[in-house]
């Protein structure tokens, strides 16, 4: 059985929730919500609370960015994360970004009216705020780090060819547009429960009552005929948020590409009676409700209404425990954090068996031994750890050895695969010599023209040398245009869409073209041949 402590910490307030795993069984261990002055104090109670000093701990983020690319789906794995890579240095550029100091991860989502590209959901934080956020469980496990904007779909019962949104209404709100059991999409926008505890605890001078207040007050809509006399005065408080972010839900939905089915409801606000029924009337969408977790039923003695007011904590225990997307983990381990989780997976400590009937490895350590006592326990002792140890290298030499036979299997075939289209191409290139001779001859010429004109380095027959040189083999150019003192256009054709655009990223890593400038048209596909339009400015100042 593995457990994960959920832990979702947002200014003032603090949510948790402890799931244990055995098989695929799920179990809410203990849950809770906790009000701060003091941060480090708090969660010090928390882990105490749960009994969770040695447990897996997961937490979320804060302050991360979202930013979308679109690439061909063409590109194989390496040459889709050199561009990847490529288009957020452009966007680091363009925003005035230190690449050096955020912290980046990506998922990939087939694209809903594009099947020959894929969409790129890319997540950025900066370091210094994962380090804040880490910092007061420096004395614990903390296993995972994740957006619960990613996280908060492992709690939703996602079904295939179903469109919906998740509108989670924490200090601030994020809209997880999930499509075909797939995030496709996140929105964030700065309205949400801050605005509304904020508010409210000024007058009552008290962040908890300011909960509790939301958490008893009742919005009287239309559709269900609870409209009274009587009023809520903290409804002005309230009301306001809610409608601002009903209406940036709306806006999102009024995308119809998406075709959303159901919209979700959760978050602090979501403890607000019938504010399903009032986003319902808002957003004219009869299927609005609020977000339950996929495991959880009513009990006797607790109401799945407790357990949705820390929706957040729980489906960020799912993810420690390797639910839902993979590869948004912003903690970095060590080799030491890695073998150590290697090795919590065995149960080793005092006392006997619980009588589950499940085998463990469970050494009573308690009482005084004699010398061979000692010497068989610490042999014993040391052979485990050999063991352990050597599993673990094993394991992990095993995967290194796999993951590079992938690599070299998937070099071997491309390989193959360019050597055929080299041997089918001869014939073809041998006929064209004297075309590229003379068109290496009459770059010569106009470089020798130019250089006449501009003596500097930075000059015309700088950039065609480079051209020449960078080509790519497949690619050829057809024309190269020169608008004015600084605008190089450039016609290029191709057999193939990736041959093209490795050489668009030549042109912007090697700098022959000033990245920020560099745009292309859609490749235009005639026959065997794919052309293109490549334009953008010289990185330098004619002389």
């Amino acid at each position: 059985m593995t457990s994960c402590l959920g832990i979702f910490i947002e200014p003032n307030i603090i949510k948790y929730a402890k799931i244990s795993k055995d098989h695929d069984v799920l179990r809410v261990e203990s849950f809770g919500i906790k009000f701060y002055d003091k941060l480090g104090e708090a969660i010090n109670q928390v882990i105490s609370d749960t009994y969770s000093y040695k447990t897996p701990i997961s937490i979320n983020l804060s302050e991360e960015s979202y930013q979308y690319f679109y690439m061909f789906t063409l590109l194989n794995k390496n040459d889709l994360k050199k561009a990847i890579q490529t288009e957020y240095e452009a966007f680091c550029s363009d925003k005035n970004i230190n690449k050096n100091a955020v912290e980046t991860r990506y998922v990939l989502v087939n694209t809903i009216d594009d099947k020959e590209k894929v969409k790129v959901i890319h997540m950025a934080v900066d370091k210094a705020s994962i380090a804040n956020q880490e910092q007061p469980f420096s004395d614990y496990r903390v296993s995972t780090i994740a957006p619960i904007s990613i996280s908060i779909s492992n709690i939703a019962n996602l079904k295939q060819k179903e469109n919906i949104l998740i509108v989670n209404m924490e200090n601030e709100t994020t809209v997880t547009t999930v499509v075909d059991q797939r995030v496709y999409q996140v929105d964030k926008f700065p309205e949400g429960a801050g605005d509304v505890l904020g508010d409210i605890a000024l007058k009552e001078n008290s962040y908890s009552k300011a909960y509790e207040i939301c958490k008893n007050s009742t919005i009287y809509t239309m559709e269900g005929q609870e409209l009274q006399e009587e009023s809520n005065e903290y409804l002005d408080n309230i009301m306001p948020t809610l409608y601002k972010i009903a209406t940036n839900v709306k806006e999102i939905m009024s995308d119809e590409t998406l075709k959303i089915t159901k919209v979700y409801l959760t978050g602090t606000l979501s403890v607000i009676n019938n504010v399903d029924l009032y986003f319902q009337e808002i957003l004219e969408n009869e299927k609005c409700e609020i977000l339950k977790p996929f495991f959880i039923t009513d009990t006797p003695k607790i109401s799945i209404k407790d357990y949705i007011e820390v929706n957040s904590a729980i489906a960020l225990a799912l993810q420690g425990l390797e639910y839902g997307v993979k590869d948004v983990n912003f903690k970095k381990q060590t080799f030491n954090e890695r073998l150590n989780n290697s090795l919590a997976k065995f149960n080793i400590g005092k006392g006997e068996d619980s009588g589950s009937g499940k085998s463990k490895i469970n050494l009573d350590l308690s009482g005084s031994f004699d010398l061979t006592e000692t010497w068989l326990l610490r042999t014993l002792g040391g052979l485990f750890i050999l063991i352990i140890v050597y599993t673990s290298l094993s394991l992990f030499i095993n995967r290194s050895i796999e993951s590079k036979n992938e690599q070299l299997a998937y070099v071997k075939e491309d390989t193959q695969n360019k050597i055929n289209l080299v041997m089918a191409d001869i014939k073809k290139v041998n006929s064209k010599t004297s075309d590229y001779e003379s068109l290496s001859e009459n770059l010569k010429n106009i470089s020798n023209e130019v250089s006449e004109n501009n003596k500097n380095r930075n000059n015309i027959p700088n950039l065609l040398s480079e051209i020449m040189y960078a080509i790519p083999k497949g690619v050829q150019i057809t024309s190269i245009e020169n608008t004015t003192s600084k605008h190089i256009i450039i016609q290029a054709q191709s057999e193939k869409y990736e041959q093209l655009g490795y050489f668009k990223a030549i042109l912007r890593t090697k700098g022959i073209l000033s990245p920020d400038t560099i745009v292309s048209s859609p490749g235009e596909k005639t026959e065997n041949l794919v052309k293109v339009v490549i334009e953008g400015d010289l990185p330098w100042e004619k002389s």
